[in-house]
């Protein structure tokens, strides 16, 4: 049977990546947020063209970082960070409805731990009286709402049983100067600031969605969207996983194939391949062998360099599929029709639903069967999966050190 969703296609426009807005909400300028930013301490790369020179960018030289590792998402957290989205100029018409999934998703969050929002300074007021006391608002520059790919990957390192924390950066251009970014580019920096750690740079281009990390030494990403001229122009995949390496304090990368082009993000790891723990991955797999998806192929040949990856130990993994949904509520182009997309709290995974009851249930069965310890909560995040995108690329999780928070 042919499938009549796609899992995520090609965004004819580079500012389509979706629709958000709600009654705080005010229309983006073109470089949305960077003249709201009272901030000066930004690095002077982020006002730099978007996509680096290949003859400064091929001198990876990451601050030295011995002893900073990112851990693994299902390590407890001290918080969970967030951004508003309030640009009509990237969500159109739909910015409300997306603005309303994104309430739904740090409330649900909230129950679990805490969450703090970063938003425009002027809509801070409105946005905390709105959110109440359990959601912490900051104000920044923000363009957009996805936290994973412009925040920071957050690294600790324990010493005298004391656990330190840093912000690791990969510098975000948009994914590849596909949208504005005026205002994101700078969360990295400003999050540090804000927090008062250190500010770690990868010396590269790339997004937080494109990564995936065990905690036991391990990242897998997707080629397409690292070794890319619209991000990383001139890098070899040596060289950029040297770099990535580095940042978060791992020994070994797992790499698949992914797909450049097919959609913003040129083939996040975060909707294909997801590490359940250090032993198990988790992939994502088309309710239809649909010829005309391309998606269909990559999930095929994504299967394929899993099950022949070893874990640190030379022993395969355990792979587990999610199915996607057979049918959806919303049946537009580039909806994100994946279970995969889902975000692990304390005490919780935060995933989607889509309304088809079946494969709903048994996504659901899947999850807690990976996560016996967590309650699994399903919610409509329909307005996200048409702009591409899902709970865990909205979110970023803190881990806990010795570091309370804002």
């Amino acid at each position: 049977m042919k499938s009549t969703i796609s899992r995520r296609t090609v965004l004819a426009m580079p500012l389509a990546v979706g629709a958000l807005l709600a009654a705080c909400s005010t229309d983006n300028q073109t470089n949305a947020g960077a003249d709201n930013d009272s901030d000066t301490s930004v690095p002077n790369d982020t006002d730099s063209p978007s996509v680096p020179n290949p003859t400064t960018s091929s001198a990876i030289n990451p601050t030295d970082q011995s002893g900073w590792a990112m851990p693994a998402e299902e390590t407890p957290h001290a918080r969970t960070w967030m951004c508003w989205p309030s640009s009509s100029e990237i969500w159109g018409p739909d910015l409300a409805a997306v603005q309303d999934a994104i309430i739904d998703i740090a409330t649900t969050i909230a129950k679990f731990e805490p969450v703090s929002m970063l938003a425009r300074p002027e809509e801070v007021d409105a946005l905390t009286e709105l959110l109440g006391s359990a959601i912490s608002v900051i104000g920044a520059p923000v363009d957009d709402l996805w936290a994973r790919d412009t925040l920071p990957a957050f690294l600790t390192e324990t010493t005298n049983a004391t656990t330190r924390l840093a912000a690791g950066r990969v510098r975000f251009n948009g994914w590849g100067d596909k949208q504005i970014h005026g205002g994101d580019a700078k969360l990295a920096q400003i999050v540090a600031d804000y927090l008062e750690i250190e500010l770690i740079d990868s010396g590269i281009y790339g997004e937080g969605g494109g990564l995936e990390i065990d905690g036991a030494g391990t990242v897998a990403a997707a080629e397409s969207s690292w070794v890319n001229e619209n991000r990383n122009p001139g890098l070899s995949r040596d060289k950029v996983e040297e770099a990535l390496l580095a940042l978060l304090g791992a020994e070994r990368m797992i790499w698949i194939d992914g797909l450049a082009g097919a959609d913003i993000t040129d083939g996040h790891i975060d909707t294909l391949a997801r590490f359940a723990s250090k032993t198990t991955i988790v992939i994502d797999k088309p309710a239809f062998n649909d010829p005309d998806d391309p998606w269909v192929e990559v999930a095929a040949r994504t299967k394929e360099q899993i099950l022949s990856a070893r874990t640190n130990t030379d022993e395969p993994y355990q792979v587990v599929e999610i199915v996607q949904p057979r049918k959806v509520r919303q049946e537009t182009v580039g909806f994100l029709s994946t279970y995969m997309n889902y975000y692990v709290c304390n005490g919780a995974v935060i995933a989607p639903e889509f309304g088809d009851k079946a494969s709903d249930a048994a996504a659901r069965k899947v999850l807690s069967n990976l996560f016996l310890d967590r309650k699994i909560v399903q919610l409509n995040i329909d307005a996200l999966a048409a702009g591409g995108g899902g709970i865990h690329c909205a979110t970023q999780q803190q881990p806990v050190s010795s570091i309370d928070g804002p």
